[in-house]
């Protein structure tokens, strides 16, 4: 062969593929489930604020709360994180809900707010806000008394504990 040959085939040759587009297209894949995951399932810890009860009570200063979003919590008395939001309606009355409906609680989704309206994360049904601790059972945000002392908003211990049920590890 003449050297002409030689380098003619050469270049002719099969070239194995490189594995690096191979990796790298496997590590993007694996970052975006880990990232999907992270977003759709949250931490497992400190989804929401931590509050605590003093003397019976978990005390919130409506100030802080009272400007028409949701404010989710979280209350946790042994083993068992009890979610909750609070808001202030448009009606002008300061309502609480367990993150929780008697029918989608397995899937302890929750709520998200649209507008004046809270939404079931796992079942997409709405919810006005002026309705909630007045309408329970099924879907409905599960009502949690309340009342407001001067510049607070009080929430009785006993009262969290009754809803623990819908928040216990299956």
């Amino acid at each position: 062969m003449s050297e002409r040959q030689d380098k003619k085939a050469q270049f002719e040759q099969d070239k194995k593929p490189s594995p690096l587009p191979r990796i790298l297209l496997a590590l993007v894949a694996v970052a975006a489930a880990a990232l999907g995951g992270w977003m759709t399932l949250g931490t497992a810890e400190g989804k929401y604020p931590a509050v605590s009860a003093e003397h019976g009570v978990v005390s919130l200063p409506v100030n802080q709360i009272a400007d028409g979003r949701a404010h989710f919590f979280s209350y946790q008395k042994g083993e068992t994180a009890i979610d909750f939001f609070v808001l202030k309606s448009r009606d002008g009355v300061i309502r609480a809900a367990f993150d929780t409906c008697d029918v989608c609680y397995k899937a302890k989704k929750g709520y998200r707010q649209e507008g004046d309206s809270m939404v079931c994360n796992n079942c997409d049904q709405t919810f006005a806000a002026d309705r909630i601790n007045e309408i329970k059972g099924g879907c409905n945000p599960a009502p949690l008394q309340r009342r407001v002392e001067g510049e607070n908003l009080l929430i009785a211990e006993a009262d969290l504990q009754q809803g623990a049920w819908n928040f216990r590890a299956e």
